[in-house]
């Protein structure tokens, strides 16, 4: 059953990738595992699902320790707390949740103390939800122009949780919106940002189609959780 989602999956990003003219191993998958138990995620490792992303520290710290004999690539895709950076540093390949100066300065502070260079993207609000997390768009520039001055805490692109739609035409423009800051940023700026983090279970095709780079799929891979 494991292997049949996976497959089923990988198949729907290769579909998209075809409509999208783009190659398959331009986009990562990335298994949203909150709240899957480690022996769920051990069957998906062995069919071939090597990066996942947890949303709460304490539950990735324990799932960490019960992986070390894997080379699971781990990412932390929730909101993180300034006081939590401190776990999940160096742990972690890449932090999707980047969107507050407070949060910067702990990255900053704690990748410097261990003397290691953090990946991170920036989370954007591009629904201007008060709800999530995320930089507004018209302050996105200043906000990367900060995190480009910090040591220790290299930016690889952005991402995006966009308003849930039931139809997931309705998100293209979100997507759209997140691609075309980034083109804005890179022109701008004079610098690269190789990934767009955006699209879920519901709405991950349109996303392949607008340029994603991961897709954080949790449903349509681990089945309903509670």
């Amino acid at each position: 059953m494991n292997c049949e989602n996976l497959r089923r999956v990988e198949e729907r990003i290769e579909k998209a990738c075809q409509r999208a003219g783009r190659k398959r191993e331009e986009v990562l998958l990335l298994g949203a595992s909150k709240q899957v138990p480690a022996n769920r995620l051990r069957e998906f490792f062995s069919c071939g699902l090597r990066t996942f992303g947890e949303s709460k520290v304490q539950e990735f710290l324990k799932k960490y320790e019960e992986f070390k004999d894997l080379p699971v690539d781990w990412h932390f895709i929730g909101r993180l707390q300034s006081n939590k950076v401190k776990y999940i540093l160096g742990k972690v390949s890449l932090i999707h949740s980047l969107d507050r100066d407070s949060l910067l300065e702990e990255l900053q502070k704690r990748a410097k103390s261990l003397g290691i260079s953090q990946d991170v993207l920036i989370e954007v609000n591009v629904g201007g939800e008060e709800s999530k997390g995320g930089v507004e768009p018209k302050y996105l520039e200043r906000f990367l122009e900060k995190v480009l001055m910090s040591e220790g805490v290299k930016v690889r692109g952005l991402m995006c949780i966009p308003p849930y739609k039931e139809n997931p035409e309705e998100v293209r423009p979100y997507f759209i919106m997140l691609r075309e800051l980034r083109e804005k940023l890179e022109s701008n700026l004079k610098l690269k940002l190789p990934h767009l983090s955006m699209g879920m279970s519901h709405d991950f095709e349109v996303a392949i189609e607008e340029g994603a780079t991961i897709v954080r799929i949790g449903t349509a891979l681990f089945g309903e959780r509670v």
